[in-house]
Protein backbone atom coordinates (compact mmCIF):
# COMPACT_ATOMS: atom_id res chain seq x y z
CA UNK A 1 0.00 0.00 0.00
CA UNK A 2 1.52 3.48 -0.94
CA UNK A 3 2.55 5.31 2.01
CA UNK A 4 0.54 8.97 2.75
CA UNK A 5 2.49 11.99 1.87
CA UNK A 6 2.49 15.43 3.00
CA UNK A 7 3.94 18.52 0.78
CA UNK A 8 4.71 21.74 1.95
CA UNK A 9 4.56 23.43 -1.51
CA UNK A 10 6.56 26.63 -1.25
CA UNK A 11 7.58 29.41 -3.21
CA UNK A 12 11.15 28.73 -2.58
CA UNK A 13 11.66 25.13 -1.60
CA UNK A 14 9.16 21.86 -1.73
CA UNK A 15 9.50 19.45 1.26
CA UNK A 16 8.06 16.31 1.41
CA UNK A 17 7.14 14.15 4.19
CA UNK A 18 6.37 10.37 4.17
CA UNK A 19 4.63 8.89 6.87
CA UNK A 20 6.93 6.53 9.30
CA UNK A 21 9.74 8.01 7.45
CA UNK A 22 9.79 11.52 8.15
CA UNK A 23 11.14 14.42 5.60
CA UNK A 24 12.84 12.46 2.99
CA UNK A 25 13.14 15.06 0.17
CA UNK A 26 14.07 19.04 0.54
CA UNK A 27 13.92 20.42 -3.02
CA UNK A 28 13.72 24.32 -4.65
CA UNK A 29 10.72 24.90 -6.37
CA UNK A 30 12.68 25.10 -9.73
CA UNK A 31 12.04 23.29 -12.67
CA UNK A 32 14.44 23.38 -16.09
CA UNK A 33 13.30 22.57 -19.65
CA UNK A 34 14.09 23.02 -23.08
CA UNK A 35 12.28 25.57 -24.77
CA UNK A 36 12.60 23.45 -28.33
CA UNK A 37 11.40 20.15 -27.44
CA UNK A 38 9.23 21.13 -24.10
CA UNK A 39 11.71 18.38 -22.09
CA UNK A 40 11.78 18.61 -18.32
CA UNK A 41 15.74 18.58 -17.94
CA UNK A 42 16.23 19.09 -14.23
CA UNK A 43 13.93 19.44 -11.14
CA UNK A 44 15.14 20.71 -7.87
CA UNK A 45 18.41 21.51 -6.42
CA UNK A 46 20.04 20.49 -10.29
CA UNK A 47 17.36 23.15 -11.67
CA UNK A 48 18.68 26.12 -9.16
CA UNK A 49 22.52 25.58 -10.11
CA UNK A 50 20.79 26.98 -13.57
CA UNK A 51 19.42 30.05 -12.49
CA UNK A 52 20.57 32.86 -14.41
CA UNK A 53 23.33 30.39 -16.08
CA UNK A 54 21.24 28.96 -19.26
CA UNK A 55 22.21 28.95 -22.80
CA UNK A 56 18.72 30.36 -24.59
CA UNK A 57 17.21 27.14 -25.27
CA UNK A 58 17.24 26.38 -21.87
CA UNK A 59 14.95 28.27 -19.16
CA UNK A 60 15.03 27.63 -15.29
CA UNK A 61 11.99 28.78 -14.26
CA UNK A 62 9.88 29.10 -10.94
CA UNK A 63 6.26 27.68 -10.90
CA UNK A 64 5.53 29.28 -7.99
CA UNK A 65 5.26 32.56 -6.84
CA UNK A 66 4.04 34.49 -3.87
CA UNK A 67 2.95 30.60 -2.64
CA UNK A 68 0.30 30.01 -5.25
CA UNK A 69 1.03 28.16 -9.09
CA UNK A 70 1.80 30.33 -11.69
CA UNK A 71 2.37 28.24 -13.71
CA UNK A 72 0.37 24.68 -14.09
CA UNK A 73 1.72 22.49 -16.10
CA UNK A 74 5.38 23.25 -14.37
CA UNK A 75 4.17 22.83 -11.34
CA UNK A 76 2.36 19.10 -11.97
CA UNK A 77 5.68 17.74 -13.76
CA UNK A 78 8.23 18.78 -10.43
CA UNK A 79 5.20 17.48 -7.84
CA UNK A 80 5.21 14.13 -10.58
CA UNK A 81 8.98 13.99 -10.19
CA UNK A 82 9.07 14.57 -6.29
CA UNK A 83 6.45 12.00 -5.83
CA UNK A 84 8.35 9.59 -8.21
CA UNK A 85 11.90 10.46 -6.38
CA UNK A 86 10.23 9.55 -2.94
CA UNK A 87 7.77 6.75 -3.75
CA UNK A 88 9.15 4.94 -6.80
CA UNK A 89 7.33 3.85 -9.08
CA UNK A 90 4.33 2.17 -7.19
CA UNK A 91 0.79 0.68 -8.58
CA UNK A 92 -0.64 2.24 -5.47
CA UNK A 93 -1.56 6.18 -5.47
CA UNK A 94 -0.87 7.75 -2.64
CA UNK A 95 -2.82 10.21 -0.55
CA UNK A 96 -1.39 13.61 -0.38
CA UNK A 97 -1.49 16.31 1.85
CA UNK A 98 -0.53 19.84 0.72
CA UNK A 99 0.03 23.09 2.31
CA UNK A 100 -1.52 26.64 1.24
CA UNK A 101 -1.27 29.95 2.61
CA UNK A 102 -4.24 30.58 4.92
CA UNK A 103 -5.01 33.39 1.98
CA UNK A 104 -5.45 31.73 -1.21
CA UNK A 105 -8.58 32.01 -2.88
CA UNK A 106 -11.11 28.58 -4.01
CA UNK A 107 -10.13 29.12 -7.40
CA UNK A 108 -6.45 29.14 -6.48
CA UNK A 109 -7.37 25.95 -3.97
CA UNK A 110 -8.54 23.91 -6.89
CA UNK A 111 -5.33 24.56 -8.75
CA UNK A 112 -3.61 22.58 -6.07
CA UNK A 113 -5.48 20.01 -5.81
CA UNK A 114 -5.81 19.32 -9.36
CA UNK A 115 -2.07 19.36 -10.11
CA UNK A 116 -1.96 17.31 -6.80
CA UNK A 117 -4.18 14.35 -8.44
CA UNK A 118 -2.57 15.20 -11.84
CA UNK A 119 1.16 14.55 -10.67
CA UNK A 120 -0.21 10.84 -9.36
CA UNK A 121 -2.28 11.27 -5.74
CA UNK A 122 -5.25 9.58 -5.20
CA UNK A 123 -6.39 11.84 -2.87
CA UNK A 124 -5.39 15.44 -2.19
CA UNK A 125 -6.22 17.27 1.22
CA UNK A 126 -4.86 20.49 2.00
CA UNK A 127 -4.09 22.62 5.20
CA UNK A 128 -3.29 25.64 5.96
CA UNK A 129 0.18 26.47 6.78
CA UNK A 130 0.20 28.63 10.08
CA UNK A 131 -1.51 25.53 11.45
CA UNK A 132 1.30 23.05 9.25
CA UNK A 133 3.44 25.30 10.99
CA UNK A 134 1.99 25.61 14.88
CA UNK A 135 1.53 21.28 15.05
CA UNK A 136 5.19 21.36 13.72
CA UNK A 137 6.39 23.73 16.39
CA UNK A 138 4.73 21.39 18.82
CA UNK A 139 1.66 23.30 19.68
CA UNK A 140 -1.25 21.73 20.74
CA UNK A 141 -3.89 23.17 18.68
CA UNK A 142 -6.63 21.41 20.06
CA UNK A 143 -6.88 23.14 23.41
CA UNK A 144 -9.05 26.18 24.24
CA UNK A 145 -5.85 28.36 24.21
CA UNK A 146 -4.77 31.19 21.92
CA UNK A 147 -1.25 30.95 20.22
CA UNK A 148 0.06 33.48 17.27
CA UNK A 149 2.11 31.40 14.39
CA UNK A 150 4.32 34.14 12.25
CA UNK A 151 4.82 31.77 9.34
CA UNK A 152 7.39 33.56 6.91
CA UNK A 153 8.09 31.69 3.50
CA UNK A 154 9.31 32.89 0.38
CA UNK A 155 6.50 33.70 -1.44
CA UNK A 156 4.24 34.44 1.85
CA UNK A 157 3.96 35.90 5.06
CA UNK A 158 1.14 33.99 6.78
CA UNK A 159 -0.05 34.86 10.13
CA UNK A 160 -2.91 33.27 12.66
CA UNK A 161 -4.24 33.14 15.78
CA UNK A 162 -5.23 29.34 16.63
CA UNK A 163 -7.33 28.51 19.14
CA UNK A 164 -9.50 24.68 19.38
CA UNK A 165 -8.13 23.20 16.11
CA UNK A 166 -9.38 26.70 13.71
CA UNK A 167 -7.59 29.46 12.61
CA UNK A 168 -9.36 32.43 14.54
CA UNK A 169 -8.08 35.61 12.59
CA UNK A 170 -5.48 35.46 9.76
CA UNK A 171 -3.56 37.54 7.30
CA UNK A 172 -1.87 36.61 4.55
CA UNK A 173 0.27 38.50 2.70
CA UNK A 174 2.52 38.61 -0.99
CA UNK A 175 5.63 40.02 1.21
CA UNK A 176 8.30 37.41 2.68
CA UNK A 177 11.78 36.16 1.71
CA UNK A 178 11.33 36.68 -2.11
CA UNK A 179 10.50 40.44 -1.59
CA UNK A 180 13.64 40.89 1.06
CA UNK A 181 15.85 39.54 -1.92
CA UNK A 182 14.40 42.43 -3.96
CA UNK A 183 14.78 44.97 -1.61
CA UNK A 184 18.14 44.36 -1.92
CA UNK A 185 18.57 44.20 -5.60
CA UNK A 186 17.04 47.08 -5.23
CA UNK A 187 18.79 49.17 -2.45
CA UNK A 188 22.06 48.04 -4.06
CA UNK A 189 21.08 49.69 -7.71
CA UNK A 190 19.62 52.71 -5.66
CA UNK A 191 22.81 53.12 -3.45
CA UNK A 192 25.90 51.13 -5.11
CA UNK A 193 24.72 51.53 -8.86
CA UNK A 194 25.56 47.76 -8.55
CA UNK A 195 23.59 44.91 -10.78
CA UNK A 196 23.30 41.72 -8.21
CA UNK A 197 21.44 39.02 -9.22
CA UNK A 198 18.80 36.73 -7.28
CA UNK A 199 21.29 34.58 -5.76
CA UNK A 200 23.76 37.28 -4.56
CA UNK A 201 21.13 39.43 -2.85
CA UNK A 202 19.66 35.41 -1.19
CA UNK A 203 23.48 34.98 0.32
CA UNK A 204 23.93 38.98 1.45
CA UNK A 205 20.71 38.06 3.49
CA UNK A 206 21.89 34.83 5.15
CA UNK A 207 25.24 36.69 5.58
CA UNK A 208 24.91 39.89 6.93
CA UNK A 209 20.54 40.81 6.80
CA UNK A 210 19.46 41.61 9.91
CA UNK A 211 16.39 43.57 11.08
CA UNK A 212 17.49 44.70 14.28
CA UNK A 213 20.89 46.16 15.14
CA UNK A 214 23.63 43.40 15.61
CA UNK A 215 25.64 43.97 18.81
CA UNK A 216 28.70 43.86 16.83
CA UNK A 217 28.11 45.08 12.21
CA UNK A 218 29.29 42.74 9.89
CA UNK A 219 30.01 43.33 6.11
CA UNK A 220 31.10 41.45 2.90
CA UNK A 221 32.33 41.63 -0.26
CA UNK A 222 29.49 42.11 -3.31
CA UNK A 223 30.69 41.37 -6.51
CA UNK A 224 28.54 42.43 -9.49
CA UNK A 225 28.28 44.62 -12.70
CA UNK A 226 28.45 48.48 -12.68
CA UNK A 227 25.50 50.13 -14.19
CA UNK A 228 27.90 53.03 -14.73
CA UNK A 229 30.63 51.55 -16.90
CA UNK A 230 29.03 47.79 -17.34
CA UNK A 231 31.78 46.16 -16.22
CA UNK A 232 32.67 43.99 -12.92
CA UNK A 233 32.59 45.50 -9.91
CA UNK A 234 33.56 44.72 -5.93
CA UNK A 235 31.53 46.89 -2.99
CA UNK A 236 31.49 46.28 0.61
CA UNK A 237 28.03 46.30 2.32
CA UNK A 238 27.47 46.51 6.01
CA UNK A 239 24.28 44.79 7.87
CA UNK A 240 23.49 48.40 9.09
CA UNK A 241 22.77 49.13 5.60
CA UNK A 242 20.83 45.53 5.12
CA UNK A 243 18.65 46.92 7.88
CA UNK A 244 18.18 49.83 5.75
CA UNK A 245 17.67 47.63 2.37
CA UNK A 246 15.00 45.73 4.35
CA UNK A 247 12.67 48.50 5.86
CA UNK A 248 10.01 48.50 3.60
CA UNK A 249 9.17 44.57 3.28
CA UNK A 250 10.09 44.25 7.09
CA UNK A 251 7.47 46.92 7.99
CA UNK A 252 4.86 45.16 6.03
CA UNK A 253 4.72 42.10 7.89
CA UNK A 254 4.82 44.02 10.97
CA UNK A 255 1.73 46.41 10.24
CA UNK A 256 0.14 42.88 9.35
CA UNK A 257 1.20 41.19 12.54
CA UNK A 258 -0.59 44.40 14.42
CA UNK A 259 -3.61 44.15 12.62
CA UNK A 260 -3.83 40.71 13.25
CA UNK A 261 -3.60 41.39 16.95
CA UNK A 262 -6.06 44.14 16.52
CA UNK A 263 -8.97 41.76 15.40
CA UNK A 264 -8.39 39.20 17.84
CA UNK A 265 -10.95 38.57 20.97
CA UNK A 266 -9.22 40.02 24.59
CA UNK A 267 -9.20 36.75 25.88
CA UNK A 268 -7.06 34.92 22.81
CA UNK A 269 -4.45 38.10 23.47
CA UNK A 270 -4.02 37.31 27.02
CA UNK A 271 -3.26 33.82 25.99
CA UNK A 272 -0.80 34.95 23.31
CA UNK A 273 0.81 37.51 26.22
CA UNK A 274 1.11 34.59 28.38
CA UNK A 275 2.26 31.59 25.63
CA UNK A 276 4.27 33.99 23.46
CA UNK A 277 5.03 34.61 20.04
CA UNK A 278 6.48 31.55 17.40
CA UNK A 279 7.95 32.51 14.50
CA UNK A 280 8.66 29.53 11.90
CA UNK A 281 9.40 29.30 7.92
CA UNK A 282 13.14 30.27 6.53
CA UNK A 283 12.29 34.56 6.81
CA UNK A 284 12.25 34.46 10.23
CA UNK A 285 15.43 33.30 10.78
CA UNK A 286 16.95 36.87 9.21
CA UNK A 287 19.01 37.76 12.10
CA UNK A 288 17.01 40.10 14.64
CA UNK A 289 13.24 39.27 13.46
CA UNK A 290 12.41 37.44 16.59
CA UNK A 291 13.57 40.85 19.19
CA UNK A 292 12.43 43.05 16.11
CA UNK A 293 8.93 41.78 17.21
CA UNK A 294 9.21 41.76 20.71
CA UNK A 295 10.43 45.14 20.84
CA UNK A 296 7.32 45.82 18.82
CA UNK A 297 4.45 44.27 20.53
CA UNK A 298 5.73 43.90 23.44
CA UNK A 299 5.07 39.66 23.47
CA UNK A 300 7.83 37.58 23.52
CA UNK A 301 8.61 35.86 20.56
CA UNK A 302 10.71 33.23 19.47
CA UNK A 303 12.01 31.40 16.49
CA UNK A 304 11.05 27.40 16.81
CA UNK A 305 13.49 25.01 16.66
CA UNK A 306 13.37 23.64 12.99
CA UNK A 307 11.82 26.92 11.51
CA UNK A 308 12.54 25.83 7.91
CA UNK A 309 10.94 22.37 8.07
CA UNK A 310 8.16 22.72 10.71
CA UNK A 311 5.15 23.19 8.46
CA UNK A 312 6.26 20.18 6.37
CA UNK A 313 6.68 18.40 9.97
CA UNK A 314 2.81 19.91 10.99
CA UNK A 315 1.60 18.64 7.71
CA UNK A 316 3.09 15.18 8.04
CA UNK A 317 1.59 14.80 11.22
CA UNK A 318 -1.03 16.04 10.48
CA UNK A 319 -1.54 13.24 8.63
CA UNK A 320 -2.61 10.96 10.99
CA UNK A 321 -6.08 12.75 11.51
CA UNK A 322 -6.40 12.12 7.70
CA UNK A 323 -9.10 9.60 7.94
CA UNK A 324 -11.84 12.54 9.81
CA UNK A 325 -11.16 14.83 6.80
CA UNK A 326 -13.32 15.20 3.98
CA UNK A 327 -11.93 14.58 -0.28
CA UNK A 328 -10.43 17.38 -1.87
CA UNK A 329 -10.71 20.85 -0.86
CA UNK A 330 -10.74 20.53 2.81
CA UNK A 331 -8.68 22.67 5.28
CA UNK A 332 -8.22 20.97 8.47
CA UNK A 333 -8.32 24.25 10.29
CA UNK A 334 -11.77 23.85 8.85
CA UNK A 335 -12.75 20.63 9.74
CA UNK A 336 -14.74 21.13 13.07
CA UNK A 337 -17.25 22.79 11.51
CA UNK A 338 -17.76 20.55 8.47
CA UNK A 339 -18.07 17.66 10.59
Amino acid sequence: MAKDIGIDLGTASVLVFVKGKGIVLNEPSVVALDKNTGKLLEVGTDAQAMLGRTPGNIVAIRPLREGVISDYDMTERMLKEFIRKVGGVSIFKPRVMICIPSGITEVEERAVIDAGIAAGARKVYLIEEPVAAAIGAGIDIAKPDGHMVVDIGGGTADIAVISLSGVVEAASIKIAGDALNEAVVKFMRRKHNLLIGERTAEDMKKKIGCVFPREEETSMTVKGRSLLTGLPMDVTVTSTEMMDAFEEPVERIMESIHSVLERTPPELVADIATNGIVMTGGGSLVYGFPQLVTARTGIQTQVADDAISCVALGTGKALESIGSMQDGTMNLSRRRQMN
